[in-house]
């Protein structure tokens, strides 16, 4: 699946990797199974990475209701979610600001774009540098 999700528990953080076109179905899919994860709970951090997107699928109202699925998740019990969006070259940061506009009316997610991991995992308070030393020292 181009989608896929490792949730790390100890840190409260959710890793999230984009590969190849993006389609609406594919999240769906994956996030549906994030939702039913024994280890997912609400306000986990999400570190969403768009690095390997080669295109995505555009259908603004198939991606409201992707992201209102998503919010019920994460506002679950009243939690505040932070996302933070890698998106290192022209056609992923496009791809983020997108993502960005869907999350305007939904107070109780924080949606940021970093364009390197370092920024990234500094918003999200991890020590590492790089995505590769984080999840190498959470195997």
């Amino acid at each position: 699946m181009p989608v896929s999700f490792r949730i790390l528990p100890n840190r409260g953080l959710v890793y999230v990797r984009y590969e190849g076109f993006a389609k609406l179905d594919d999240s769906f899919a994956a996030f549906a199974e994030y939702a039913q994860h024994p280890d997912r709970k609400p306000g986990q951090k999400q570190l969403v990475d768009l690095e390997q997107i080669t295109g995505m699928e555009k259908d603004y109202a198939k991606l409201m209701a992707l992201q209102a699925a998503k919010a019920d998740t994460y506002v679950e019990g009243g939690a505040q979610t932070l996302l933070v969006y890698y998106a290192p070259n022209e056609l992923s940061y496009g791809m983020a600001r997108m993502i960005l506009r869907s999350w305007e009316p939904i107070r109780s997610v924080v949606p940021v774009i970093q364009q390197t991991e370092a920024g990234a995992l500094e918003i999200l308070g991890q020590r590492e540098h790089s995505f590769a030393e984080m999840l190498a020292q959470t195997a």
